[in-house]
Parts: C-alpha cells; structure tokens; sequence
C-alpha cells in the first residue's frame, strides 16, 4: 500500500468552493483510478491537508489517464480555489491500524 499527502493553501472565501472540488475531483479518482480513497483535514483558517491511500506506488504514478472529461472541471475549480497546492509526501504503508470502527 501506498500513501500520499497534500498541501492546500486556500483563498479568502473560497472554502466551500474548495472543499466542493475536491470532494468531486477525490470521488472521480476513486472510481475511475484505482485509488482507496481519501480524507482532507483542516489544519487552520486557509490551510488544509489531505491522506490519499493507494494499493501501491505505480497506480498513483499511473493515475489521471483514466478520468472523464468531468474531472477537468472540478481540478480546475480546486486550482482556481487555492494559493498553492503541493504534494507533501509520498510514503510506503509499512503498517495500517486505520480503521472505521472501533473494536
């Protein structure tokens, strides 16, 4: 498995417009890339990261090819929602307790 976080500087009152994107761009890339899903944190006013998983290093390296034409519009509403966007990390799983539930 295969794990990747990004960096999100975000304009003043573009929150929502951001988090939308993303949602809809992430949920794109779910099912139509082979990804394992994704969780966006907020880590202040402007700033948020996001923990994408992946099965392993190549599919995400592959990834974008695959995307309906749909995607261009949620990536560029999430590129004209931020200062910055930036891969953070790119970082092997050597070992996985995330779960949904608690025991």
């Amino acid at each position: 498995m295969f794990a990747v976080i990004y960096s999100f500087s975000v304009k003043p009152g573009q929150t929502s417009k951001f988090i939308e994107a993303w949602e809809e761009l992430t949920r794109l890339i779910y099912t139509h890339e082979g990804s394992l899903g994704s969780r966006l944190h907020k880590t202040n006013a402007s700033e948020f990261m996001a923990y994408a998983q992946w099965p392993d290093k190549k599919t995400w390296q592959e990834s974008g090819k695959k995307l309906p034409d749909e995607a261009d519009k949620w990536r560029n509403a999430m590129r004209l929602a931020c200062d910055s966007i930036e891969t953070r990390f790119e970082l092997p799983v050597v070992s996985d307790f995330l779960k949904k539930e608690t025991f």
